[in-house]
């Protein structure tokens, strides 16, 4: 089955660029635009897409409510990929906060694009290395017992160990006074599943984190589903922010 996309930007010959782009690849199907977050509502009510492209800044109701009316709705499917500049970075995270699945700069290639598509319709979720940074940076400004932030470095392969052996990969040392706010939903992860937690706040695949951890790649998606309904989490790219919000995980020089 076709990828059913809706193309969201206020710009008429951006939303042509991205219809000429995904409706050139098999596979995807561009089923209608919008030029504002209004129309994009209805829209997704008319459509269903199955993958919002979604600018940001637009006249009138902005990609943001529209993120946050989108994800909201239960009788909604669409995931929503946010395009956009950074030239808002409190936007970027405020649109994390909406339940947003993915970012792409809009000067990415067209290759990027159908990639991006691609991922978050079978629900995974998009979030490059630069956003990743941003979205920890934003996280260090907001709690200021963070250690200024430094590059996000993935955990190292790890040799076979059992499944409640007691973890520390990717997690800072703590640090005497200090505390972080510590949810219960987190006590009920078992160890395993905090460890594919912090993996994920690394920004690693799953096929990376079935390599470090010696386990099959179908091991890691049950246990990103596991930690992703405790937590009560609608992706991957909210368990980053979970993470580094939390003190899961740390911002590392």
């Amino acid at each position: 089955m076709s990828i059913r996309v809706l193309v969201v930007d206020d710009q008429s010959l951006v939303r042509g660029g991205f219809r000429t782009i995904l409706d050139s690849e098999d596979g995807i199907e561009v089923v209608g635009e919008a030029a504002n977050g209004e129309e994009a509502v209805a829209a997704v009510a008319a459509l269903a897409p199955d993958v919002v492209c979604m600018d940001v800044q637009m006249p009138g109701m902005d990609g943001l409510e529209a993120t946050r009316r989108i994800t909201a709705d239960e009788a909604s499917a669409a995931a929503v990929l946010v395009l956009t500049t950074f030239n808002r970075e409190d936007y970027l995270f405020a649109a994390l906060e909406a339940g947003a699945s993915g970012f792409l700069l809009k000067n990415s290639s067209p290759e990027q694009l159908i990639d991006a598509v691609q991922v978050v319709a079978r629900g995974d979720a998009l979030l490059s290395p630069d956003v990743t940074r941003r979205v920890i940076e934003a996280v260090a400004r907001r709690n200021p017992s963070t250690e200024p932030p430094g590059p996000v470095v993935p955990p190292a392969p790890t040799a076979p160990i059992p499944p409640m052996r007691p973890s520390a990969v990717g997690r800072a040392p703590a640090e005497p006074g200090v505390e972080h706010p510590r949810p219960a939903a987190l006590d009920t992860l078992t160890e395993r599943e905090r460890e594919v937690l912090e993996h994920l706040a690394a920004g690693i695949s799953n096929a990376a984190i079935a390599e470090r951890l010696w386990v099959g790649e179908a091991t890691v998606k049950t246990h990103v589903s596991k930690v992703l309904m405790k937590l009560g989490l609608r992706d991957r790219v909210h368990a980053v922010v979970y993470a580094y919000e939390h003190g899961v995980v740390r911002p590392r020089r």
